[in-house]
């Protein structure tokens, strides 16, 4: 990636541990255990998310479902690797406008289902 999207900067984008870069935009204020069962964080948020070309969401997962939404720009391959110990890569959905192509504006991971995602074209992708 040699150039950083302007949206960014316009939304106060981070880097993100996984990455591509985010901002947290809501949270419930209904809480609950983390996975180390030693600290507290809430049961569902929301999120602005953006990878640029040749960046990606890294293999993980989440312990709630978690709604897909497509924003803009090019599409993202969203990669879904099963429920076992190790991503088993045998899904995809494509999260973009183009519905008459099968792409989709939203898509639901399980709970604890590992994914990864990728931007599909040469122009970021923003989400949430």
């Amino acid at each position: 990636m040699s150039v950083i999207s302007p949206l960014v900067k316009q939304l106060g984008l981070e880097p993100h541990p996984e990455g591509g870069w985010f901002r947290r935009t809501w949270q419930t204020e209904t809480q609950t255990l983390a996975d180390d069962r030693r600290a507290v964080r809430p049961c569902a948020t929301g999120i602005y998310y953006l990878l640029h070309p040749g960046e990606v969401s890294r293999w993980h997962r989440v312990r709630s479902d978690e709604m897909w939404l497509w924003h803009r720009g090019h599409p993202l391959t969203l990669q879904l690797g099963g429920h076992g110990p190790d991503p088993d890569p045998a899904r995809a959905a494509v999260l973009g406008p183009d519905v008459e192509h099968a792409q989709r504006p939203q898509h639901l991971v399980p709970a604890g289902a590992w994914q990864t995602a990728r931007c599909k074209g040469d122009e970021p992708v923003l989400v949430s």
